[in-house]
């Protein structure tokens, strides 16, 4: 008789809403191995609740820590404490946020606004378990294991949290969805959690359940060995809290659910939760709860069972806007400058050229020195001795210059097919599709310019400008009618685009057009010549190595504008039927790829 094993008998399940509370749970177990949460959400009762939860579980002597957005290297890594070195004569280590949170916990506040720099020697201290200080003539290494707990407060695409942090995080937590006391009665006493901390290296986790969450993780398109991983930590922590000494199938399913399902790309298709039949030739062993006779997809049914109902749907659409998001920026391109812009640090530099000198970080250079130096001056012959000595002593190589990181502006340049087959087409909805690009660029504080081109050539509208009523005043009065020179179109377009970079400006090409060229670049017609020259001069931009898009104007796609884009290497968008706040929807999307 194949009967199901009593293993499977009854589904098991976490309470369902608990699982910010299983998560603080499991970090207060094992809060540096499974390397934190992101905490998402907009600041309210609930995220502060949950946090005080999680302080309230967490070891007496476990410190915390804030990190701000825009902290700095010395402040996050540590380094030379100028005003003790200078009373010591010797160099001293001012410990900095990362070691000082070494056994506790670091809160990232907006941590979607984090400096990419700032990110990246978070995660580096995070997989070494300790800060590599080598600066300042400083070369220590400082112990520094913690849990990061990330609060995302983005609201839109723009401002998504660093994957590399993100995928080092073992939770997703929505806090406001807790558990009663009563489905969680061990979880929260101290007793439990200091027991469980001891208990936790003695757990098992066999062969079996890794290959069983290996299995999961493959299912549901996770391509990072870090999910797996993080989910066998979170197994382990979830038995220590149990008081079991062996991973078993509860443990598994909260694991799954709790760590990979949120990291989802992709969901598997129904698949039968039974076993396969023992085979009558073999006879059957006896069964037991282990983990190593639960199959993979039994582990993620009983994860997907116990959601909420509306919380698998958020989790494919966030796992679906993970998979499209690429990095964009509102504002450009950052560059680095000597003179204006964001504050990033110092670099050793001349005073020369309006470099302003950065004090502190001269006297940090300089103090470990001062031994050194003060010994050479009194060795020195003809050098000046008792009270003339200086207190300091600042040479050319301790200078330290300010560095800056100022937001390149970007330049769209709207190329504007206005001949007579594109005023037949969609010239008018070409039209409206720029003007609500335009005002996107004024929000982002962009530069705009306009180029048409119908007739026998190509004219600059609009100058590279930030006035929207000016821009609108222009492209409201283009007309449209005569041939397609989109040759010189394209060659006036390259031109500004070259003249515009050598200013420091980024520019992106906007190209409308249907693709059909019969004005060659010497103002003569006919269709091949005016083929040929397109693309050639299709060519040319792409050498520029600017961005650009192709927007297909003709009511049917047209293959001669999507040969255009690729002589270009530009996006190309065939857009039949939009109206135009779908057209420009579509540009902005496919200009943030570039």
């Amino acid at each position: 008789m194949n009967a199901r094993p009593a293993a499977w008998a009854q589904p098991f399940r976490v309470p369902a809403n608990s699982d910010a509370a299983w998560a603080a749970s499991l970090l207060a177990v094992d809060g540096h191995g499974l390397g934190g949460a992101v905490l998402r959400g907009r600041p309210d009762g609930a995220r502060d609740a949950w946090l005080d939860d999680l302080r309230s579980m967490q070891s007496d002597r476990a410190p915390w820590r804030r990190v701000p957005t825009h902290v700095d290297d010395d402040r996050l890594l540590g380094g030379l404490d100028v005003a003790a070195s200078l009373r010591a004569g010797r160099a001293v280590v001012a410990s900095g946020l990362l070691a000082e949170a070494d056994g506790g916990l670091v809160i990232l506040p907006m941590a979607e606004q984090l400096a990419r720099r700032t990110t990246a020697l978070i995660c580096s201290a995070m997989d070494r378990g300790e800060v590599l200080l080598e600066r300042d003539g400083i070369a220590q290494r400082l112990p520094s294991r913690f849990a990061v707990v990330a609060l995302d407060e983005s609201i839109d695409e723009d401002e998504a949290l660093c994957d590399d942090l993100a995928d080092r995080l073992a939770f997703v937590v929505y806090p406001g969805a807790e558990a009663s006391a009563e489905t969680l009665p061990a979880v929260r006493d101290p007793q439990a959690l200091r027991a469980a901390r001891d208990r936790l290296w003695d757990v098992v986790v066999d062969a079996a359940a890794s290959e069983t969450l290996c299995g999961v993780a493959s299912s549901l398109g996770i391509d990072s060995l870090r999910g797996p991983l993080l989910a066998q930590r979170a197994a382990r922590a979830a038995a220590a809290l149990a008081g079991r000494r062996q991973v078993e199938q509860e443990d598994l399913a909260l694991a799954a659910r709790l760590v990979l399902l949120p990291r989802a790309r992709h969901w598997p298709g129904d698949t039968e939760s039974a076993p396969p039949p023992p085979s009558e030739q073999e006879p059957e062993e006896p069964q037991t709860k282990h983990s190593a006779e639960v199959p993979e997809d039994v582990v993620l049914a009983a994860a997907q069972a116990a959601l909420p109902g509306n919380v698998l749907a958020r989790l494919q659409a966030e796992a679906r806007s993970r998979a499209e998001r690429v990095s964009r920026g509102r504002f450009g391109a950052d560059t680095h400058s000597h003179l204006r812009g964001r504050p990033i640090g110092a670099r050793p530099g001349a005073l020369r050229g309006g470099r302003r000198l950065q004090l502190c970080a001269t006297l940090k250079a300089a103090a470990p020195w001062q031994p050194l130096r003060a010994r050479q001056e009194r060795m020195a012959p003809g050098e000046p001795s008792g009270s003339e000595r200086p207190r300091l002593r600042i040479r050319p190589e301790d200078f330290r210059v300010a560095r800056f990181k100022a937001r390149r502006p970007t330049l769209t340049v709207f190329v504007v097919d206005a001949s007579g087959s594109a005023a037949a087409e969609r010239l008018a909805e070409a039209k409206g599709a720029v003007e609500l690009l335009l005002a996107e660029c004024y929000v982002r504080r962009d530069q705009v310019a306009l180029v048409a081109f119908r007739g026998v050539g190509a004219e600059l509208l609009l100058s590279p400008t930030r006035a929207l009523a000016r821009a609108r005043r222009e492209l409201a009065g283009l007309p449209g009618g005569g041939g397609t020179p989109l040759a010189t179109g394209l060659e006036t377009a390259r031109t500004l685009a070259a003249e515009q970079q050598r200013r420091g400006l980024r520019p992106l090409l906007v190209v409308m057009t249907d693709g059909r060229a019969n004005i060659d670049q010497q103002g003569a017609p006919g269709h091949v010549q005016a083929q040929e020259d397109a693309l050639a001069a299709a060519r040319r931009l792409r050498a520029g190595g600017w961005s650009a898009l192709v927007v297909d104007t003709s009511r049917r796609p047209r293959p001669r504008a999507a040969e255009l884009a690729e002589a270009m290497g530009a996006q190309y968008l065939p857009l039949p039927h939009a109206r135009a706040p779908a057209l420009s929807t579509a540009v902005q999307s496919a200009a943030a790829v570039r």
